[in-house]
């Protein structure tokens, strides 16, 4: 059985999807984008303000499941300029300790919703 998880304290949605579905013990999320929840504006000033917003998102996102970056156990790295890979680990690695860190892939892609730099979506387990 499913259960979409939702909160106010992220972007909602902008478009048919949920900002997360829990089935059994496994959530998975949908990307999360740098949109500001309170002024549903963009952070785009900066790659490493644009990676800490995402992250942010996808933190109350988790909390909303009962779950933290512990409970993560892959990430989905979709980005615009693989230059950009350094400064957004740096940022990024701030959520997670090292030694425990989930999978992970990071991709080069031809385009993001809204002309973002940067989406980010994670399947966590209790």
């Amino acid at each position: 059985m499913k259960k979409i998880i939702f909160t106010d304290k992220a972007p909602a949605p902008i478009g048919p999807y949920s900002q997360a579905v829990l089935v059994g013990n496994t959530l998975y999320t949908s990307g999360q984008i740098a949109l500001n929840p309170v002024t549903m504006e963009l952070v785009l000033d900066t790659i490493e303000n644009e990676t800490k917003q995402v992250m942010e998102n996808m933190k109350t996102v988790l909390a909303a499941a009962n779950m933290t970056f512990d409970n993560v156990a892959k990430t989905s790295i979709f980005i615009m300029n693989m230059c950009d890979f350094a400064r957004i680990n740096t940022i990024y690695s701030q959520y997670f300790d090292e030694k425990t860190a989930p999978a992970r892939e990071t991709v080069q892609v031809a385009g993001l919703p809204k002309g973002v730099n940067i989406e980010i979506s994670m399947v966590a387990v209790l």
